[in-house]
């Protein structure tokens, strides 16, 4: 069983279009803080990934549903559920909620990408462990 990981989010008035409900692109920018601060509570900073293991994460695939709007001050929770961890990459579901109402749900497809060499690599072995911990399993 996988676990799901909540981050609130807050919409502001920068993230309306001028029909006054949230710009569909911010979906993307709710979805990509939930991974980001997934991560952090696993205990890793993408800045400390990429000077000590050369490596940052990088969407390379991703398929998103928009099924209600948010508006302007509306406090929602993003969350993001590991599906599927490969050797070099991660496949998340995603869902941007207000209250038990789903607004926005996401396929997300993560790439561990050495930079260097701008190719595909192992997400580290340390990273692994912590990711297949979370998702509550060991192999």
């Amino acid at each position: 069983m996988t676990v799901e990981f909540e981050w609130p989010v807050r919409v502001y008035y920068e993230d309306t279009d001028a029909g006054g409900v949230v710009y569909h692109a911010n979906y993307l920018k709710f979805m990509e803080r939930a991974r980001t601060e997934w991560l952090r509570a696993l205990g890793f900073e993408q800045d400390q990934l990429r000077a000590e293991y050369g490596i940052v994460f990088a969407v390379r695939r991703l398929a998103v549903e928009m099924q209600r709007p948010a508006h302007f001050n509306e406090a929602l929770v993003t969350t993001c559920q590991v599906q599927r961890l490969r050797r070099a990459s991660v496949e998340f579901e995603q869902v941007v909620r207000r209250d038990t109402t789903v607004l926005a749900t996401g396929q997300v497809g993560i790439a561990c990408v050495d930079v260097a060499r701008q190719a595909p690599v192992a997400v580290p072995d340390e990273v692994a462990r912590a990711m297949r911990a979370a998702e509550g399993t060991t192999a």
